[in-house]
């Protein structure tokens, strides 16, 4: 069987791999240290081993990097002190046998210009990497995805734990913030806009079931959920702002990973155009490095191989994932990144279960989409406080979707075709300047170019082909910024900014002012008050729609669709307890505006759409409906230190819209709370301390979400599902409630740079019925209540050398 082949060949490439790479049970801590608000290296920065049996450290060399060999496996300390810096120390830096630790660490320049800054802060874990977002934003690991309980490999479903994001729902990992749709949702890669980075995905939606970011190639990345700089455009709820990591410069390393979600994968990193070397003292600095990565579903080859695994529907999907760092110039540094997916799944309705998620036993639907992204950043230092950054990024985005009725006689018609293509080409350049320890100034322009097919055939309820939508052509979406970060004193940090944006397509255009206060009451106290405009075009399969004229000639309706507008009001608290624990409270108001609603008296808006695979047909919107998202969130957080950590992130909110009809409803996303407890302990085992057992834990409360009722008697009368539209949102479901558990175990070879990682997470161990939706079942006559997943294993093995 094909399966048994390739666990053969993987098995025999870790035997290889152990008995090949002979080494001591240590490993090597290298990386580079740089300006916090310049990116210029930093030469001559004291790098130490802290808790080491005897002194162990080194000095940044002249390119800012460094390297610490010999350092023991487990978890490790280190501390970075700078003339002039204030001083930095990342705690819990986990070491195995099999792979080298590589860090990118940014010291901020002392205000005070001492001479040299003691060091008594831990590196701020809960700051974002980029040093303008200062309020409402905070980066992730790789580690916290793969630890975290339940977030099945993916960066998505594990940021759902932060305060402020819900996604009560097993089918996909659209993200919620602070009750606004997901479609408002700005994902970035490299600091560039690209489609939505998900397999099974649709035109419009930014979610999906299976994530195609292969969290190994990721390094610490941000998130952003209200009033974020001005370098952020065309995004209304928040910003996954997403970076790949670079390859191993000095050696050869290998990944092989199996996953019940994200698949079998295998990894390889390295140097590229040789090692970088050292003379007298010196190194080049102008190594370049490759990592790429590809994955396979693994349920793909379990069923090929006649495994049940408990569907008919086999989810088949794949993706490559590449960075390669090109050899240093004179002319700056250049990097080559990439990401392709591919993905198709087949619904049979006699073969489905009466409550599967995605499809109706009396209807066969058939699913298929693709993603590629290939991008080239070029960064180069103009002198020692400026640097210029230019990223050039075209992607594909397509999907298909047929659906055909089965009918009472088993006869078959098709209903519904969806045939959609985006190609996109994005230029974005950003000029930052450090003027002094004080004043940072970043300005940046975008340019993007949507080439797109859209089509959208229908039938149902009609005797022919009715075309609802048939686009094939051109827009463009302009942006620029000016952002500003301004230390009036020690405690007190100003970022201001201004970002404008116009869409060619209709001429619509928007100027938005960002504004970030920062005053550090104490040196553990922090109040912090943000201010946004943001503004964001429709999502494009709205824009497409039309409807014939008795002519016989076709006319689009919504083409004229201006930006949806929210101002955005935060006020936050954070208060550090001990060099471990960290209290955060925000309270915020959203005021949304322009929002598409219909030019008659009616429920719909634009604000509740994006929570599925595909969007209503909805003609002559106008830009008049409103809405109102206000709540407040608290986060409770000890870090990973002493062997144990925990995360508890509550949010109480309201999210409510009006349509063209004034009535005041309930949004589709207006949970009204959210909470989430985790907590994890790691024990370390073995005569020298090297494996560890890991447990983790995580349980999660939510609202039920608002839905509108089914018309039963005229869905039956009209053979589909109709809703009570003058009753939308009015019928609550039960509150989503789920609790997971994990078991881990961690191994590091005594005697060669070999390390593996075991997980099984147990989801929803109480096998509790949270309700999904309800459905109108045509061949009952009768609404049916739809459940999420039940009890499920997921598993990870994860082997390194």
């Amino acid at each position: 069987m094909k399966i048994t082949r390739l666990l053969t060949i993987t098995f025999a490439l870790l035997l290889f791999a152990a008995f090949g790479f002979a080494q001591n049970p240590t490993q090597t801590i290298r990386g580079s240290v740089l300006d916090q608000q310049s990116e210029v290296p930093l030469i001559g920065v004291t790098v130490e081993l802290l808790d080491a049996p005897e002194a162990t450290g080194t000095v940044t060399e002249p390119d800012g990097s460094f390297a610490l060999e010999n350092v023991p496996v487990g978890r490790q300390a280190l501390r970075f002190s700078y003339i002039g810096y204030e001083g930095v120390i990342i705690p819990n830096v986990v070491v195995t046998a099999g792979k080298e630790v590589v860090l990118e660490v940014k010291m901020a320049e002392s205000y005070l210009q001492l001479n040299e800054v003691v060091v008594t802060a831990q590196v701020d874990k809960d700051k974002a990497g980029n040093e303008l977002a200062t309020i409402s934003a905070r980066q992730f690991s790789l580690e916290e995805v793969t630890r975290y309980s339940g977030a099945r490999n993916d960066a998505a479903r594990m940021a759902a734990n932060f305060a402020g994001v819900n996604i009560a729902d097993d089918s996909r990992n659209d993200i919620v913030i602070r009750g606004n749709s997901p479609t408002g949702l700005l994902w970035r890669l490299d600091g560039v806009a690209i489609p939505n980075p998900n397999h099974y995905s649709t035109l419009g939606t930014t979610g999906g079931p299976v994530s195609a970011l292969n969290t190994n190639l990721l390094k610490n990345s941000d998130f952003l959920t209200s009033a974020f700089p001005a370098e952020y455009g065309n995004a209304l709820s928040g910003v996954f702002d997403i970076a790949l990591r670079s390859g191993n410069k000095e050696n050869h390393e290998y990944t092989f990973q199996l996953a019940a979600f994200s698949g079998l994968e295998a990894m390889a990193e390295g140097p590229l155009g040789g090692k970088r070397r050292k003379e007298k003292g010196k190194s080049e600095g102008n190594g370049g490095s490759y990592l790429v990565s590809y994955r396979h579903s693994f349920a793909e080859l379990a069923v090929e191989s006649g495994i049940n695994i408990g569907t008919t529907a086999t989810p088949k999907y794949k993706d490559l994932s590449f960075k390669v760092d090109l050899p240093k110039t004179k002319f700056g540094n250049f990097s080559l990144f990439g990401i392709g997916g591919l993905s198709t799944i087949d619904f049979i309705g006699k073969d489905l279960a009466a409550d599967d998620f995605y499809g109706e036993t009396d209807q066969n639907s058939y699913v298929t989409s693709q993603l590629g992204i290939i991008g080239l950043t070029h960064r180069l230092l103009l002198n020692e406080t400026t640097y210029l950054k230019t990223t050039i990024v075209a992607s594909n985005s397509s999907n298909t979707y047929e659906e055909e009725q089965v009918l009472a006689d088993q006869s078959i018609r098709q209903h519904l075709a969806v045939d959609d293509a985006v190609n996109r080409y994005t230029i974005s350049s950003l000029l930052n300047k450090k003027y002094n320890a004080r004043l940072t100034l970043r300005t940046g322009v975008i340019g993007e170019v949507f080439n797109l097919k859209n089509n959208l055939r229908d039938r149902e309820a009609r005797p022919d082909w009715v075309t609802l939508s048939d686009f094939n052509g051109n827009l463009g979406l302009l942006q620029a910024y000016a952002q500003s970060q301004y230390r009036l004193s020690e405690r007190f940090t100003l970022n201001a900014g201004l970002h404008g944006q116009y869409l060619t397509f209709n001429d619509t255009w928007a100027v938005e002012p960002r504004l970030a206060v920062n005053y550090h009451l104490t040196p553990s106290q922090t109040l912090n008050l943000g201010y946004g405009l943001h503004s964001q075009m429709q999502p494009m399969p709205m824009y497409f729609l039309q409807v014939p004229l008795p002519d016989g000639s076709q006319i689009r309706t919504n083409e004229n669709m201006e930006f949806t507008r929210s101002n955005q009001f935060v006020l936050g608290y954070d208060l550090k307890v001990g060099g471990d624990w960290r209290v955060k409270a925000e309270t915020y108001y959203q005021a949304l505006g322009n929002v598409p609603v219909e030019s008659t008296s009616g429920s719909f808006s634009m604000l509740n759409v994006g929570a599925d695979f595909g969007f209503p047909e909805e003609q002559f919107l106008v830009n008049k409906g409103t809405g109102n998202n206000y709540g407040a969130e608290l986060t409770i957080e000890k870090f990973f230190s002493r062997g144990y950590y925990v995360l508890v992130t509550g949010s109480v909110f309201d999210s409510k819209y009006k349509g063209s009809d004034g009535v005041e409803r309930n949004t589709a996303f207006n949970n009204k709370y959210t909470l989430n407890f985790l907590a994890g302990k790691e024990v370390k085992i073995g005569k020298d301390k090297r494996n560890a057992l890991t447990f983790d834990t995580k349980f999660t409360t939510a609202g039920g979400r608002y839905l509108t009722p089914i018309d039963l008697a005229a869905s039956i009368a009209e053979g589909r599902q109709v809703f009570q539209e003058d009753k939308a949102y009015s019928e609550r479901i039960d509150p989503y409630l789920r609790w997971d558990v994990k078991f881990g175990y961690r191994l590091n070879s005594k005697k060669r740079k070999l390390s593996q990682q075991f997980f099984l997470d147990f989801q929803n161990v109480t096998n509790h019925e949270n309700v999904f939706t309800y459905r109108f079942n045509r061949q009952k006559g009768e609404v049916q209540q739809v459940n999420q997943i039940g009890f499920f294993p997921d598993v990870l093995w994860r082997v390194q050398f």
